[in-house]
């Protein structure tokens, strides 16, 4: 009987040791899981913006000029993400060639970011063998985790013809990351062989196991008077796509007949 009472009391001891120094507690798998898992809120139901909660000592990389606010734990720091290359691959898709580092110190804060459009944020996840290829200037930020590299589209009429021009952002690695897009988003998962016609210019994004190509719009009088332009865009399954429901640069040619004409004056001879 002493016996099992030194035992437990033994036990007692190292459990009050432990409850005075909870530094020595080893931190559980389930513990170090919930701790990895970025909590974040997307505001707003147009013109959204990102809001990032963080723990200290943990950051995020976000497109230069593109935060909102933060609170005062946070520090910035713009920094090579990947190295030169990796900045000079990003300026080719028209980001910057430096990201903006945003880190928590000391207590636990937050950060937003918005797009530089009238439109909607969306979160991809990518992890290893499942990566997300998408339009430039989509992205918005992404947890240190993730990888920005660029895609090329397979088929050359594609890049001519297909409004994304040649090049795509590839994101890989493990991780979130956050998109915005002009308009409202339309998200589909296509089936293995299912195909969708997209208007060119339209499409976000989608997984790297959707095939990318063209088609012509129709016969030669739909095509020179249909309005839709000659091609269509044409994304194969299977996968995840995401559409925009608005062009940018559809916008902006539709404003420009009502923007102020600079007058012209002729000085007399």
């Amino acid at each position: 009987m002493k016996k099992y009472q030194k035992i437990l009391t033994h036990i007692f001891k190292i459990i009050f040791s432990t409850l005075k120094n909870p530094k020595h507690i080893s931190p559980s798998p389930v513990n170090v899981l919930l701790r990895n898992i970025m909590k974040s809120e997307i505001i707003g139901n147009n013109l959204q913006m990102a809001k990032i909660d963080l723990l200290p000592g943990e950051g995020i990389f976000a497109e230069a000029g593109s935060m909102v606010n933060m609170s005062g734990t946070m520090v910035m720091e713009s920094q090579l993400k990947g190295g030169i290359i990796s900045g000079l691959k990003r300026a080719v898709v028209g980001e910057s060639v430096f990201l903006t580092k945003f880190t928590c110190q000391n207590a636990a804060g937050f950060v937003s970011f918005a797009g530089t459009m009238p439109g909607k944020i969306f979160t991809v996840n990518v992890a290893p063998g499942k990566e997300f290829i998408a339009q430039k200037s989509s992205f918005l930020c992404c947890e240190e985790s993730v990888e920005l590299d660029i895609a090329f589209t397979e088929e050359i009429r594609a890049g001519l013809f297909g409004g994304e021009g040649f090049i795509l952002q590839r994101m890989n690695g493990n991780g979130t990351a956050f998109l915005h897009c002009c308009g409202d988003i339309i998200e589909m998962t296509l089936r293995p062989e299912e195909v969708i016609k997209v208007q060119t210019g339209l499409v976000v994004g989608f997984e790297d196991t959707v095939k990318y190509d063209i088609a012509l719009a129709g016969g030669i009088t739909t095509a020179l008077f249909g309005g839709e332009g000659l091609f269509v865009t044409t994304l194969t399954g299977p996968g995840r796509v995401v559409l925009q429901s608005m062009d940018i640069a559809k916008i902006a040619a539709s404003i420009i007949p009502f923007l102020p004409k600079p007058e012209i004056k002729v000085k007399p001879v």
